[in-house]
């Protein structure tokens, strides 16, 4: 059957929603959806009852009305009706419909139902059909001219006054020649027994009143909507500050530990998940701290360790090596034997290279405690070059080239970019190919020295490790003059200086060091 539908309009169908940021807009958000899609749920389930219920009560008082009417007027019918008879009952039927306005028609034993007024629907097929099949009275919802409309057919049934059935023979009625048509009855399961009298009654009203009462209910909720949806965002956004509080507090205590404030604790009440969180994060913040403060005593440990060997080494070492040029110089004078000298020379050259170890390490505990003294001077950076490649024999070196264009003034201390240079220069001959270039740029408030050679360059995997003390590119390496310090040492001495010190391989071979140092204009003050 064709049944008619009220739609339900939504109060948030033209809601769109946009991407939300952040944790409270988002919290929010979904507890108003939440909120939103409950309200809308119970909206439609009440309005689904509702309307149920009213068509269901008019359908209800429908076809008690026309059962009514039936009981009153088709006594006086009598059967077979003729064209006019039928219209004769269908008139008086919609005189009797009153407010409910509905429009009859009838049939007899299957015939083209006759109708008084002009206006009456057609009576659909369906409807026809099921009340043929089932001996019953039926109702369907339709539509007519756009509007709502409910169409009952009532089957009519002989009864005698005691409610006895009459088999169309009743006292003072011919069956051939006319019959009174008794009482009207729903020929349901429990009048089976009732014989029908081929007499079918048609009926059907708008229900304009119940689809206005249908428009109330979807009106009352949309108007009801707004008001709850706003009531809504009180308890959103009270819900949202009860769950950002703590994660706020946990973003502020990660920056702080962050910061080094290993001894941050949080407050931690409840016994939520954001509760659990947070003594989670205590936890992890008091073994930060123990374990940051047993790294820190273990670091000073080891600092304190070398400084004291090497300082305790300082004085023996000195004594051997007055011992060991006292020998030198024997050795070289012929009075020892071959092989003694040998041995002496041997000797000699070791405690040499041991006494720089000592020195490299006594450095290195400086720069650890933050002691090392940094006296600057104004000078211009080529006559440091010139003077290191002088000091240690590299100026007419056809192996080291020194490119020096222009002025580049420097507040540094001597000393210090003295060791830089050295160590440079002296690794790039020792581990590289000559020639090798020293290059003095000025880049704006920068200075810049390259030292670059011709070799096969640093291995990738090294690069980020070269700076690191005591490190060596390869482990299998023969055992060099220096004490695995001086690239360590050079880059502190860069950073004293407000510099920097980085390694890297050039695209054509070779490695390139590049140390970078503030002009003499931007330059710190004297240490």
């Amino acid at each position: 059957m064709r049944r008619f539908g009220l739609p339900l309009r939504s109060a948030a169908s033209g809601l769109r929603p946009r991407t939300p940021r952040g944790l409270r807009v988002r919290l929010v958000v979904a507890f108003l959806l939440a909120a939103a899609f409950g309200a809308l749920l119970t909206a439609g389930l009440t309005f689904h009852r509702a309307r149920a219920a009213i068509l269901d009560r008019a359908e209800e008082t429908a076809v008690a009305d026309l059962r009514t009417q039936l009981d009153s007027l088709a006594p006086d019918l009598t059967l077979p009706p003729t064209a006019e008879d039928l219209r004769g009952l269908t008139r008086q039927l919609d005189q009797a419909g009153g407010a409910r306005a509905w429009h009859a028609s009838a049939s007899y034993r299957g015939g083209e139902p006759v109708a008084s007024s002009p206006g009456t629907p057609p009576v659909p097929d369906e409807l026809r059909r099921a009340v043929e099949d089932s001996g019953r009275a039926v109702h369907q919802r339709t539509e007519h001219d756009g509007r709502p409309w409910l169409a009952l057919g009532m089957p009519v049934a002989y009864t005698d006054d005691s409610g006895s059935t009459d088999k169309g023979t009743g006292p003072g009625t011919d069956a051939g020649t006319g019959t009174d048509a008794g009482t009207v009855t729903d020929t349901g399961p429990d009048t089976d027994a009732a014989p029908l009298s081929g007499l079918t009654v048609y009926a059907a009203f708008p229900l304009d009143d119940d689809r206005a009462d249908i428009d109330a209910l979807v009106t009352a909720a949309e108007a009801g909507a707004v008001p709850a949806f706003a009531l809504a965002l009180v308890p959103a956004l009270l819900a949202a500050r009860s769950v950002l509080r703590p994660v706020r507090r946990l973003r502020l205590g990660a920056e702080r530990i962050a910061a080094g404030e290993l001894h941050t604790r949080l407050d931690a009440s409840g016994r939520d998940e954001l509760a659990d969180l947070t003594r989670s994060f205590n936890t992890m913040a008091e073994t930060l701290e123990r374990d940051a403060a047993e790294l820190r005593r273990l670091e000073a440990g080891a600092r304190r360790f070398a400084a004291d060997v090497a300082h305790e080494l300082r004085t023996p070492l000195a004594a051997m090596a007055a011992v060991t040029e006292v020998l030198d110089e024997d050795a070289a004078s012929g009075v020892l034997p071959a092989d003694t000298a040998d041995a002496v020379r041997l000797i000699s050259e070791e405690v040499r290279a041991l006494a720089r170890t000592v020195e490299d390490l006594m450095e290195v505990s400086r720069f650890d405690a933050k002691a090392a003294p940094v006296h600057r001077e104004d000078v211009d950076l080529r006559t440091l070059v010139t003077k290191t490649l002088q000091l240690r024999g590299w100026a007419h070196d056809e192996r080291v080239r020194a490119d020096l264009p222009e002025p580049a003034p420097v507040r540094v201390d001597p000393r210090r970019i003295d060791v830089v240079l050295g160590n440079l220069v002296a690794n790039a001959l020792h581990h590289g190919r000559p020639p090798v270039t020293v290059a003095v740029r000025v880049r704006g408030d920068r200075v810049r020295v390259t030292v670059t050679d011709r070799g096969p360059g640093i291995p990738d995997e090294a690069l980020p490790y070269v700076f690191d003390r005591f490190y060596k590119a390869d482990a299998a390496r023969p055992r060099s003059g220096g004490s695995g310090l001086g690239l360590a040492i050079a880059q502190e001495n860069a950073a004293l200086h407000g510099g920097t010190l980085t390694a890297a391989n050039h695209p054509g071979g070779g490695a390139v060091f590049t140390l970078t140092l503030p002009s003499a204009a931007s330059s710190p003050g004297t240490t």
